[in-house]
Formats: structure tokens, sequence, C-alpha cells
């Protein structure tokens, strides 16, 4: 749901990639690709690792894949980064703690949000905790049109139903309100965690806090799934693969982006994510939704654009 040492601002693009120190320059091909090329070329990798989980949800359940991506993505960014933490106050591994709780419910409710309903339509509902972060810093009245045309987007996703004139599943509307308020307080928990650890370390924690956190619920469908598989390892190997899409190599791209690209352009091509999404269900998993629904997360996304660019002005 893919951080500066200034703190990342708290609107709808602030990612915990954007609380992460901008190291000066940027070599390689990756540094001379145009930044808002990285930040696209993100966004469908997140995508693209969240529609190939769902396939992975038959062996290994919603919660044993949640469980296992965050252990593989947690063993990358700790033999990486090597996170100290001597001399860290019980404040900052808080903060930490709560980033790490905050990831995992986040990862979970967003799973439990797709295996019921589109990926575009899950994407949108999630991008309503960052859109109220958003809104929440709004000085004017006039803010609140960002959050009715947002109010607007999701009756037409929500109310007037899935695609092809299919009621869409309550309880999945339900987890994807879970993961939007997840997200919501991962953006404000990132912002703590971004000011007091250096790099990727605080992000290496909260990965290793959010997988102990999932651990009860998706340890026994893992144990259940590797035991059934004729190839477990292929599985492991899935479910690890999985974890570098996200969030592993998106964030190696978004701060290669960010050395280069003013904060508010990132946020407004960051408001881009749910459209995104869309199209990679459509493409990843045959996933086609009707012009309503389509035009529902369009109100969602101009909203949250909006809503970035008379925040920028204040």
């Amino acid at each position: 749901m893919s951080s500066t040492e200034p703190c990342a601002p708290a609107v709808p693009a602030a990612p915990p990639i954007a609380a992460v120190a901008r190291p000066a320059g940027g070599g390689g091909m990756l540094g001379r690709a145009p930044a808002p090329l990285l930040c696209v070329l993100a966004m469908v990798t997140v995508q693209t690792g969240l529609a190939l989980a769902t396939h992975l949800f038959g062996s290994l359940g919603v919660m044993g894949t949640s469980f296992l991506r965050l252990c593989c993505a947690a063993a990358v960014l700790l033999a990486v980064t090597r996170p100290r933490l001597r001399g860290r106050s019980a404040r900052d591994l808080a903060a930490a703690a709560l980033l790490g709780t905050a990831s995992a419910g986040m990862t979970l409710f967003f799973a439990l949000t797709t295996s019921r309903l589109p990926l575009g339509t899950s994407a949108t509902l999630e991008f309503l905790g960052p859109l109220t972060v958003a809104l929440m810093h709004a000085r004017r009245v006039s803010h609140l049109a960002w959050a009715v045309l947002a109010a607007g987007g999701v009756a037409l996703l929500t109310l007037v139903g899935g695609g092809g004139g299919r009621a869409l599943d309550p309880l999945g509307l339900a987890f994807g309100g879970a993961a939007a308020g997840c997200y919501g307080c991962y953006i404000v928990a990132t912002n703590k965690v971004g000011a007091v650890f250096p790099g990727f370390q605080g992000l290496a924690v909260s990965m290793t806090v959010g997988a102990v956190a999932l651990a009860p619920f998706g340890l026994t469908e893992v144990w259940h799934g590797m035991a059934a598989s004729a190839h477990p390892g292929r599985l492991l190997l899935a479910a690890a693969g999985v974890a570098m899409l996200l969030p592993v190599i998106p964030y190696v791209l978004e701060m290669t982006a960010l050395r280069r690209l003013p904060e508010r352009v990132f946020s407004i091509l960051l408001s881009l994510e749910p459209a995104v999404s869309t199209l990679v269900g459509f493409l990843v998993l045959g996933q086609l939704l009707g012009w309503v629904q389509l035009l529902g997360i369009a109100c969602v996304v101009g909203a949250s654009a909006g809503a970035t660019l008379t925040s920028r002005h204040d």
C-alpha cells in the first residue's frame, strides 16, 4: 500500500520512501532515466506484485501469502541495511513498532480486499487513507470540494455495484475501509520513523515487526500450504519474487526519482495509482470494470491530485 530524514509531508503521496534522506546524485541507468518514468514503473511494479500475489492465495491462503511476503521483504531489508538498535530510545522503537503494525494491517486487509473485489476497486478504496490524511491538513473551506469529489467516486464504485451489474462484496468493502485506515496510520507513522532512523533501517525494523504481527494469522496457512504442495521450494521462490516486486524494487525506483523530482510533482504522479491498478487488474487478471466504476476511480484520482496541488499552494 510501496520518506526522509527530514520527514515526509503528510499528503497522499507520502509513501515510506519519501522519508528517506535523498542522497546526492544518482548514477547508472536509473540515474539517467527520467524521474517521472521511474515513478510510473514503481507504481506498475507495486500493482503487478499485488496482482501476482492473488495467484498464491489458492496454495498459501490470503493470510499465509501476506505473512510470507512480509517475511521475505524483511529478510532482504535486514540483510541490506543491518539496522542498529543499540542506543535507540523506547520512543524510537515504539514508532517503528507502530509502523510495522500498520504495515501488517495494510498488507493483510488489502490482500483480503483483493480476494473479494477487483484490483482497481481495491486500490481506490485503500487510497482513501492517504487522501484523508491530505484533507485533514487542508486549510481552506474550498478543499472540501475534493472530499465531496472523492465521496462521489466511492459512491459510484460501491453503491452502483461492480462491473457487469454485480453487487460488490460487503465484506470486501469493509476490508477495503480497514486497509485505508491502516494506510493513513502508515503515513503518519512513517514520518516519525523516517525522522529518527537513517536510510532504510527503520523500514527494515518495521517490516520485521509486521511479519511477527502477522505470524499468528499466517503461519498455519503457510505450513499447511507448503506441506500440501508438491513443489514447496517453487512456492517459496514465488512468494520471494512477489516480495521483491513489493516493496523492495519500488522503493529503489522511488528513491532514485525523488533525488531529482520535486515532491509536489511526485505527489501528483502517485495520485494515478488507482488508475494504474485498474489497468494492471485488466491486463494481468482480466478484470474489466464498467464505465460507472471507471468514472468513480477517475473522481478519486482527480480528488487526490487536486488536494495535492491546492495543499502545496497554502
